[in-house]
């Protein structure tokens, strides 16, 4: 008896849900189901964090500016890693001045213009590995090089304002890369019937590249703003002819791409919106 009445109790209770079921689609047909609404770019980047409607630079503006480096080195028996007794002098000077209109707000197209010279005078170098019979040394006595570089650049670089802030901004710099360099190298080429002989070599090299540097910008003052940019992607090509010892002549291209962080292109410089 006890079977029965727990059957018909179960049996009760589907059939509750199933009326229950029954009305609640009753009630939900003819009602038109309404979609979430979806945000838009601009209340997306809103909610990241991102002002669309802070006027960091605005609509017509030129912007001038510029970035300028100069070091310079003397090492006297100098010791790094595994070279030993560095006997050097050099210098490196980079100029890349720019300038840049705004078309429209926070968005800005330029061109950039740069200038670079560097020296290195190696007058002595011993690389020392391991030791004994199995050890390699080796010896750099006199090695001289000057070089000239010239870069044209197209860039275009959008400007996203951190919050509501009109003084501090973070940027992404498209670039495009015109390249052209000359250098001369004399360099000592061993001892040839009791004379010191030298080697001598000129190049001249053609390049291009694309480029992205991102970077921050803040302003100073109400037009003088400083920026600090670093290079993180690039595609290049490049062709060297060179001369050696007047003689021989010879062509080489090479290419790359990387897509890290490159410490030699960090740039820091002083820009004026007017």
């Amino acid at each position: 008896m006890m079977t029965t009445v727990v059957g018909m109790a179960q049996q009760s209770d589907d059939a509750v849900v199933a009326m229950a079921t029954e009305d609640v689609v009753e009630q939900t047909e003819g009602v038109e189901l309404q979609a979430q609404p979806t945000m838009t770019p601009n209340e997306a980047r809103k909610q990241r964090g991102f002002s669309t409607n802070t006027c960091f630079v605005p609509k017509g503006q030129w912007i001038f500016g510029g970035t300028a480096s100069y070091s310079a080195h003397v090492n006297e028996n100098y010791k790094v890693l595994v070279i030993n007794d560095i006997d050097s002098e050099g210098y490196t000077i980079n100029v890349a001045p720019m300038i840049a209109f705004a078309p429209w707000r926070n968005m800005a197209v330029g061109v950039r213009f740069g200038y670079g010279r560097s020296l290195l005078a190696l007058d002595n170098a011993a690389l020392s590995i391991g030791e004994g019979d199995s050890g390699i040394n080796m010896n750099v006595d006199y090695y001289h090089q000057i070089r000239h570089s010239y870069t044209g650049s197209l860039f275009w670089r959008p400007y996203i304002p951190l919050g509501e802030s009109n003084r501090i901004a973070i940027f992404a710099e498209v670039q495009l890369n015109f390249t052209g360099s000359q250098s001369r190298l004399v360099a000592e080429d061993g001892v040839i019937d009791g004379l010191q002989n030298y080697r001598g070599r000129y190049a001249t090299t053609f390049g291009a590249s694309v480029g992205l540097q991102p970077g921050i910008v803040a302003f100073v003052t109400n037009n003088t703003a400083l920026e600090l940019s670093i290079g993180v992607f690039g595609i290049g090509f490049e062709r060297t002819k060179q001369i050696r010892n007047q003689i021989e002549e010879g062509t080489f291209t090479s290419s790359d791409m990387n897509f890290r962080v490159n410490l030699l292109s960090v740039g820091f410089g002083v820009s004026f919106y007017l």
